[in-house]
């Protein structure tokens, strides 16, 4: 079946071309870390980690980060280049239609401090004309930093039925700001969305990340472990870096067996450091040789933070709070916010976050078998404020009314090929990047 997309721009210029966090770039001149102990070459390949100015801080891993003017970088992948180019469209044509925004994250858990940003969450609405031609419109309007995020409003009653934590705690926090009627009613149904799927989405997600962040840590300390070796003795062989690795780790398993994983340990590794672009083949000669040249410490993986941990047991102590009294526990407060301000600030290990995670555990299970809440959301009023809305949009662009959502409003995307787009992006990353 052909695709057919949303046309962004008809000339490509890359530098121009924003650079969402996250974003995979390449370098066009070669550079030093920041902390001045690495030159890293032309053409390395690191992720957008912010930018402040003319200058984009890429962080390289295991090199750390590096600081490049916006005209010394281009995006690595089509992808990349389209997603940033439609989200920017997107973005500017729809910003006047919002139907509420809300504070959420720290600043409405009662968890902030002077270096917390300030991130936001909302629902706008497609106009009318959006959604009656032949190209996808957008259902999420994102800002370059990620702290800005906007669902359409069929997307966001979807999420809300799944009793989505983000999409649902927005509803509740103390700041919501309400832009439009449509906004306002969503505000006064929420409660016909709270049901005890938050059991799940809250309290056994929460749990589950917490042993999955067990398991990424444990994973974390292997890894500085194997490449510290390699760095220090080179001429290890795959066979005698997993016997050492199972010595290490203490496995509860005989030694063969023990062996065995860490061998298939390794070897995944390798891969999924192939896949991230840091190791030029998927074994193990290719591991040797960047540990050679990697830095003697692994920056913290994202998911380890201790933001990560903390909101883990937040979720925990909302779901069984809600579960038992029918109301949220969005700002915390007492004791339990001593204990989530003294992981976020980095005094108590992550296996003891992670520990109290799981003793938590116990609370929200009794919680769900006392619940006061409705076992399933309620439909009837999902379905009417979904109707309601797309009703509403068509009203007012045949009433018509004048601004963004009448007949004068930001014209609708237009259709393409995905093959008519494509030579002219690969043209343009060939061009400029090396």
């Amino acid at each position: 079946m052909t695709s057919i997309r949303i046309r962004s721009l008809q000339a490509l210029d890359l530098q121009s071309i924003p650079l969402p966090n996250g974003t995979e770039v390449s370098s066009l001149v070669a550079r030093t870390s920041l902390d001045g102990a690495r030159r890293v070459p032309q053409g390395a390949v690191g992720r957008v980690a912010s930018i402040e100015g003319d200058t984009v801080l890429v962080k390289v891993v295991g090199v750390g980060s590096v600081a490049y003017a916006r005209d010394e970088i281009a995006p690595r992948r089509v992808g990349q280049v389209r997603f940033a180019l439609e989200r920017e469209a997107a973005e500017k044509a729809l910003r006047e239609t919002v139907l509420l925004d809300a504070t959420v994250g720290s600043r409405a858990w009662g968890l902030a401090n002077a270096d917390s940003d300030t991130d936001l969450r909302g629902v706008f609405l497609l106009p009318f004309r959006w959604t009656a031609g032949l190209a996808p419109p957008p259902d999420t309007l994102l800002s370059q930093d990620g702290s800005s995020v906007h669902w359409e409003h069929r997307k966001a009653i979807d999420q809300l039925l799944r009793a989505d934590p983000n999409t649902l705690e927005m509803l509740y926090v103390p700041e919501v700001r309400v832009r439009d009627p449509l906004g306002a009613q969503l505000v006064a149904h929420r409660d016909a969305f709270v049901s005890d799927e938050i059991y799940g989405t809250f309290g056994r997600y929460a749990l589950s990340q917490a042993r999955k962040l067990a398991q990424n840590a444990r994973l974390a300390e292997h890894r500085a472990l194997t490449t510290g070796w390699l760095r220090d003795d080179p001429a290890l062989t795959l066979d005698a870096t997993a016997a050492r690795l199972a010595r290490e780790a203490s496995l509860a398993l005989p030694e063969p067996e023990a062996i065995a994983r860490c061998k298939q340990y390794l070897k995944q590794l390798c891969r999924s450091m192939h896949d991230q672009g840091l190791l030029a083949s998927a074994d193990f000669a290719a591991l040797v040789s960047f540990s050679k040249t990697a830095s003697a410490q692994f920056d913290l993986p994202r998911e380890l933070r201790p933001k990560n941990a903390y909101n883990l047991l937040r979720l925990l102590a909302c779901a069984t709070q809600w579960l038992r009294t029918g109301r949220p526990l969005i700002t915390v407060e007492g004791a339990l916010r001593t204990r989530l301000l003294e992981i976020k600030s980095g005094q108590v290990a992550i296996a003891q976050s992670l520990a109290w995670a799981e003793a938590m555990g116990a609370e929200l299970e009794d919680a769900r078998a006392r619940s006061v809440l409705p076992r399933r959301p309620d439909l009837r009023v999902a379905e009417a404020l979904a109707r309601e809305a797309r009703t509403e949009a068509a009203r007012r662009h045949f009433a018509p009314v004048s601004g963004v959502f009448g007949p004068d409003g930001p014209p609708p995307p237009t259709p393409q090929f995905e093959q008519d787009a494509e030579p002219a992006l690969d043209a343009a990353l060939a061009t400029d990047t090396p």
